[in-house]
């Protein structure tokens, strides 16, 4: 977090010489180019440090059935493009969840208590949103091919 610190500082000073339109159009590339390596890592079940996700408790009542519908990976949903959205303005790029997906997002990312069916259990920690060392990177060189387009 502290590179993001310190990438969000370096642009800030940089970002402010240009018109509010070029920025715009830059954030809508950064967000976007956000949200695809998001979900991408999402699919990889992968925290942003590189760990894998803990696996999801297996349910011994869906193994005992037969022909029980198989599951899928998990996530799956949630990081579609209508769970999963990139906004963006001349100020900002975000990435993130919205409504009920937010919710759920929430409780996976800090492993919060969860209770279902009258019992409560800790839901593991899994990290959906989050910077990788590539990403910080990637988005630095996106803005600088930005800002040295746009001073020719």
């Amino acid at each position: 977090m502290d590179d993001f610190r310190a990438l969000d500082d370096w642009l800030a000073g940089l970002l402010a010489n240009i018109e509010p339109a070029a920025r715009r159009r830059v954030n809508r590339l950064v967000a976007a180019d956000l949200r695809r390596s998001q979900s991408q890592r999402i699919a990889r079940q992968q925290n942003p440090d590189g760990s894998r996700y803990q696996p999801r408790r297996t349910d011994k009542r869906m193994r005992s059935k037969a022909g029980a519908v198989r599951r899928r990976a998990m996530f799956a949903r949630l990081r579609t493009n209508r769970y999963l959205k990139s906004w963006s303005s001349a100020d900002a790029a975000d990435v993130g969840f919205r409504g009920r997906a937010a919710m759920i997002a929430a409780v996976h990312q800090a492993g919060d208590d969860v209770t279902e069916n009258g019992q409560t259990f800790r839901m593991p920690k899994r990290e959906l949103l989050g910077f990788t060392e590539q990403e910080l990177e990637q988005l630095a060189d996106l803005y600088l091919r930005h800002l040295a387009g746009a001073r020719r």
